[in-house]
């Protein structure tokens, strides 16, 4: 083992922070939590989402989160095979995504893709530079809805 064990604890630790930032995306959505995911990002960072908006900056992503939130008031992300590589403050990875949507004009979604994901470390902190959406599907799910639970399908009140 060439690495120093500080390189090696630092990159364990980085991979974690990745991981959160992966998962805490996933969260801000599905909740609807704009504050969380303003944490998320640099100010310069870039959101490519396709159909549902391309955002250049905080402020853009933010913007365009409220559109795609309050178009699709119910949302739940499930992120998986995360193939993540590391070089020193930079990142790359590969995030699966399954995702449901209530879409307010379309209805109930199943959408399935790829995030394509740059990260950076600035000042000890890792965030998104830029995540890219590559739709792989999106399916109706006609005659769908909930029988338990806590959440309704549907308009929001």
């Amino acid at each position: 083992m060439s690495k120093s064990i500080e390189a090696r604890l630092d990159a364990i630790e980085s991979r974690f922070a990745i991981d959160a930032l992966i998962a805490n995306y996933a969260e801000a959505f599905d909740t609807m939590n704009e504050e969380l995911l303003a944490t998320l990002w640099h100010p310069d960072s870039r959101l490519y989402l396709g159909a549902n908006g391309n955002s250049e900056g905080l402020e853009a992503i933010l913007a365009q989160a409220r559109v795609n939130m309050k178009r699709m008031p119910h949302m739940h992300h499930w992120m998986a095979n995360a193939l993540i590589t590391l070089d020193g403050d930079n990142g790359h990875g590969l995030v699966a995504a399954d995702c449901l949507f209530y879409d307010v004009e379309k209805g109930p979604l199943q959408v399935s893709g790829q995030y394509r994901d740059i990260y950076q470390r600035r000042d000890g902190r890792w965030a998104f530079l830029e995540r890219t959406f590559e739709m792989h599907f999106a399916t109706p799910l006609q005659n769908w809805k909930p029988i338990s639970g806590t959440e309704r399908f549907g308009l929001p009140d």
